[in-house]
């Protein structure tokens, strides 16, 4: 259902976000260590960080999955109601 006020009350999808921040986080350690085996130095710094990152996503994830149904909320949930001006 469309209310026309979507940016402010959009619900992310936190599981997906969660399977695709565990399967960038092992890409990129993997890339990483693979990088730093062969001798390129640059390469494995540049996994490295966007591991950092990629990890500071899952965190954020799995706070908003574990602060209860306003941040990922079900199918009995329904939709915010669009805001009053």
């Amino acid at each position: 259902m469309r209310t026309g006020s979507e940016p402010k009350t959009a619900r992310s999808p936190l599981r997906l976000r969660l399977w695709l921040s565990l399967w960038g986080l092992l890409w990129t350690v993997g890339g990483a260590f693979a990088f730093a085996a062969t001798g390129r130095t640059g390469w494995a710094v540049a996994c490295g960080c966007l591991a950092v990152v990629v990890a500071a996503d899952l965190v954020l994830v799995v706070r908003h999955l574990r602060q209860g149904p306003h941040y990922q909320p079900g199918r009995d949930i329904p939709p915010y109601d669009p805001p009053r001006s």
